[in-house]
C-alpha cells in the first residue's frame, strides 16, 4: 500500500519546508501520494511564490482566499476549508505531518 501523506503548511516558512519534504519524499518513494495543504499566512506565500514541482500537489484554503480577496491559479487546488480537508483526509487514512 502506497504512503498517503498530507503536509500542513500554515506559514511561509512551513510552506518552504513542506515543498522540500514533498519533493524529497516523492524522489525516494515515487509511488507515494502527497498533498500539501496551506491556510492562514501560508496561502499568500503559495500564491506569491509558485513552485512548479509541487504546486500541483497543493490544496489551498478557500476561507483564507476569501479573506484575502484572492483566487488560486491552476495548478493550485482550492478546498472549502483547510480544517475540514485535513479531518476528512485523516479519516480516509492519510498521515498528517505539520511542516
Amino acid at each position: 500500500m502506497a504512503l498517503r501523506i498530507l503536509i500542513h503548511a500554515p506559514t511561509p516558512a512551513s510552506l518552504v519546508r513542506a515543498r522540500n519534504n514533498a519533493a524529497n519524499l516523492l524522489r525516494e518513494a515515487p509511488d507515494a501520494q502527497v498533498r500539501i495543504i496551506v491556510n492562514a499566512e501560508g496561502v499568500s506565500a503559495a500564491l506569491d511564490s509558485p513552485r512548479s514541482d509541487t504546486d500541483h500537489l497543493t490544496l489551498v484554503c478557500a476561507n483564507t482566499l476569501r479573506k484575502l480577496g484572492r483566487t488560486a491559479p491552476e495548478p493550485l487546488q482550492p478546498v472549502a476549508a483547510a480544517i475540514l480537508a485535513i479531518a476528512e483526509m485523516q479519516r480516509d487514512g492519510w498521515s498528517y505531518i505539520r511542516a
